[in-house]
């Protein structure tokens, strides 16, 4: 009974992610242009907030979260929330590039600095690049030098009001120099490493990078 209820969804998940790496494949929205504009090139700017996942959206109740450091850390870290909410929380504002064109502007994020957690985790010097955890099995890369940049945070409020479901809650990670496929939702997991491990879009034709200013939207 159960396997007949996942099979919806499963389809709908498979169909999804058979269309983006069409789209990669495609090239689909490359304009061949670089530049530094506010605006990279391909993208449009949008009011809304657009919902794009793999038809999965975890239900977890923040006394239930649970976020992990590890790897080539020196102390391995488990965060529950009542320890993530009495770090230093701070307010960073910063634009939303989705590799699927759309644009947002002025988003005002609350949350702690990836910073932050990774010092109190103490990486170790061998440690090179990071693979982002969700709770939904999804994973994306980043070398550890982005993450350390000051404008990284593991975000729980959005606009001054908590993440929702769709968006991500209870944390989820904002990368802004990077496509948002990079901004992990459901973050429960941080694993450090010596060497790159891209993720579940960059194995599937989707650039390791994701610089939106250089178009880096895939990687075939």
């Amino acid at each position: 009974m159960g396997e007949d209820k996942d099979r919806p969804v499963q389809g709908l998940r498979d169909k999804l992610i058979g269309i983006k790496q069409r789209w990669a494949r495609e090239g689909r929205l490359l304009t061949g242009k670089t530049g530094r504009d506010r605006l990279p090139p391909g993208q449009r700017l949008v009011a809304g907030r657009p919902v794009l996942d793999l038809g999965i959206q975890p239900d977890i109740a923040p006394e239930h979260w649970r976020l992990r450091i590890d790897g080539l850390v020196q102390t391995p870290l488990t965060l529950d929330w009542r320890a993530f909410r009495g770090l230093e929380q701070v307010e960073r504002v910063s634009d939303i590039h989705c590799v699927t064109s759309w644009s947002r502007y002025d988003n005002r994020w609350g949350g702690v600095a990836a910073r932050t957690i990774l010092e109190l985790a103490a990486p170790l010097s061998e440690a090179r690049f990071a693979v982002l955890h969700s709770e939904d099995g999804y994973t994306t890369n980043l070398p550890l030098s982005v993450l350390l940049d000051d404008d990284v945070l593991l975000a729980h409020s959005w606009d001054g009001a908590p993440l929702e479901r769709e968006h991500g809650a209870p944390v989820r990670l904002v990368v802004p120099k990077r496509y948002f496929w990079k901004s992990a939702k459901w973050l429960t997991r941080i694993e450090l490493l010596d060497r790159d491990r891209p993720g579940f879009w960059e194995t599937r034709g989707y650039h390791n990078e994701g610089d939106p200013w250089k178009e880096e939207r895939y990687g075939w």
